[in-house]
């Protein structure tokens, strides 16, 4: 079982409150389920680049752990596609467009692949000073493409929507790897106090400090701060010594420092 299937099979027996909150750029469904009940509400998101598809796992063991205060929507899988080509290949894609990836690849291992099958990487494609991030590129890339306009692949739009649906009180973005958790972007004092405060409930659960993803810009976590005036953090689990991508023999490596991370952030919520 791949680790999409994977996902739909948890979400098809998920009997909590649950959402097919849009398609991927070929097609499949994204889903979101939430945990808990009340308030603090929160947006959990995973996978949203390709090769870090090992934190969809991350979340399922999320939802099975669950949260004894408030409540947190997990979106396990935001880039399917990504996450089956550099899982499954080129198999993995419709047959006419293996050529045109494997060339923009530069070659058929896509196991350090980070974008969507359109070669636009979802968390530089979101409207918060997008295309300004010191490593953007302007051309289909396997990484680092910050596409034509903001939310312009399907995967960050439904995020974007859903989002904006569901206003939440924070997001965690889930990634490998560094053992670090960003929580600002440009926001004025008041809220960095605020966002600091919060994002260090975190850094006790986890054992990670918090730094600055300085030079990036247009991701989720961006936005989610800029334009809604959110708490958000994003947080780099695994230790940096592993080598991408890490996989599932990675992922007890994981749950040892994160399993709890959601629980102590609501739990401490202000």
């Amino acid at each position: 079982m791949n680790v999409y299937e994977e996902v739909r099979a948890f979400y098809r027996s998920f009997r909590g409150e649950k959402r097919i909150i849009g398609r991927s750029r070929l097609g499949r469904e994204l889903y979101a389920v939430r945990i808990g009940r009340g308030e603090p509400c929160g947006i959990s998101q995973y996978a949203i680049h390709a090769r870090e598809w090992v934190c969809a796992l991350l979340a399922l063991e999320h939802a099975r752990r669950g949260v004894p205060r408030g409540s947190v929507w997990l979106v396990p899988l935001v880039n399917p596609d990504g996450a089956l080509l550099c899982t499954e290949g080129l198999s993995s894609v419709p047959e006419g467009e293996r050529k045109g990836l494997a060339a923009l690849n530069g070659g058929e291992d896509f196991s350090l692949w980070k974008a969507n099958a359109a070669g636009v990487d979802l968390n530089v494609n979101f409207d918060a000073r997008w295309g300004t991030g010191k490593k953007n590129v302007r051309a289909p890339a396997p990484e680092n493409y910050i596409g034509t306009a903001p939310l312009s692949e399907p995967e960050s739009a439904a995020l974007a929507l859903f989002t904006l649906d569901v206003r939440p009180d924070f997001t965690v973005s889930w990634h490998t790897k560094g053992e670090e958790i960003y929580w600002a972007f440009h926001q004025p004092l008041v809220r960095a106090r605020r966002d600091r405060m919060r994002a260090r409930l975190l850094s006790r659960s986890t054992g990670y400090p918090l730094a600055a993803a300085r030079g990036s810009a247009g991701g989720y976590k961006d936005w989610c701060i800029e334009a809604l005036k959110l708490s958000a953090f994003t947080v780099e689990a695994g230790r940096e010594s592993l080598p991408h991508p890490l996989g599932r023999k990675e992922l007890g490596d994981l749950l040892v420092k994160n399993l709890d991370a959601l629980v102590h952030l609501t739990e401490g919520w202000k």
